[in-house]
């Protein structure tokens, strides 16, 4: 008999069977609970049996399903033992476009290389979503609204609070601190390649009048050092960008920059699952 059941359904089974719950396997999965639930309805449909049973309020297995469990974990952990063989020749190209979240960022690539036995290479690009269309990244670090690849999916990590920036001869260091609702009396410097904060942050009614634009972290940094403007940036710049010519100022109200990690899932999946639930793990310490 010929029965057409893939990895994927192996592992969607198993992840239900651990949880007793389609929502917290679809969680685990990083898929939605629909195609989760298609995914368990195709593997039962290619085996002719019902290995779930499914209520309102919780899942169990069905005795079918309990012994079928046990298999089907024995070949996932022989998998996994496969993969380990060889990991260690394996590159996971995580990318960037900035100051990468401290102390988060050492703690998942730790996690995740002893887990896996495979290499996280740090690769910075002025845009990692340009880079993961191109396939040239594997996962990128994304700030602020993420506007995706087609077919990637996007993990909401964390937030980070914001900070104003300036030069050291702006008139805005005699203040103690700037409210964000005041942003728009200043020419604002933006980074519109990977900046955090643009225009577009905030109502038409209420953006700064004067926009500076570059296209990068640096060049932001020195317009902003020059004087040209002031830039507004998540707080982990201050604790790690040392330059003589700016300074920092507290920012007021202003709303959390999100930290995601952005994924294609057709490129290396379970190297990439490893990594998001190392990255996820941290992110909750």
């Amino acid at each position: 008999m010929s029965v057409d059941v893939e990895l994927r359904h192996l592992r969607a089974f198993a992840s239900v069977a651990h949880h007793r719950s389609f929502s917290r396997a679809a969680e685990e999965l990083l898929i939605t609970q629909p195609a989760l639930s298609r995914t368990i309805a195709q593997l039962e449909g290619n085996l002719s049996v019902r290995l779930l049973d499914r209520s309102s309020r919780h899942v169990e297995l069905t005795d079918t399903g309990a012994e079928f469990l046990v298999h089907v974990e024995r070949v996932l952990a022989t998998l996994d033992q496969a993969l380990a063989v060889v990991s260690h020749r394996v590159t996971l190209r995580l990318g960037f476009s900035w100051l990468l979240p401290d102390p988060w960022t050492q703690q998942t690539v730790s996690r995740f290389e002893e887990r896996t036995g495979a290499t996280v290479a740090l690769t910075r690009s002025d845009d990692p979503l340009q880079a993961l269309r191109q396939r040239t990244l594997d996962i990128a670090v994304v700030r602020g609204e993420v506007d995706a690849p087609r077919g990637a999916r996007v993990l909401h990590l964390f937030d980070e609070p914001r900070v104003a920036l300036c030069s050291e001869h702006s008139d805005l260091t005699r203040l103690a601190q700037l409210d964000w609702t005041d942003v728009r009396y200043w020419p604002l410097v933006v980074n519109t390649v990977s900046g955090t904060t643009g225009p577009w942050s905030w109502p038409a009614d209420q953006r700064p009048k004067r926009i500076i634009e570059t296209s990068n972290y640096d060049e932001w940094l020195e317009t902003v050092a020059a004087g040209r403007g002031i830039g507004i940036v998540p707080e982990v710049a201050r604790r790690r960008t040392q330059h003589p010519a700016v300074r920092f100022v507290p920012l007021t109200n202003a709303p959390p920059s999100p930290v995601s990690l952005v994924h294609v899932p057709d490129a290396q999946r379970t190297l990439i699952r490893r990594f998001l639930d190392a990255a996820l793990e941290t992110a909750a310490e």
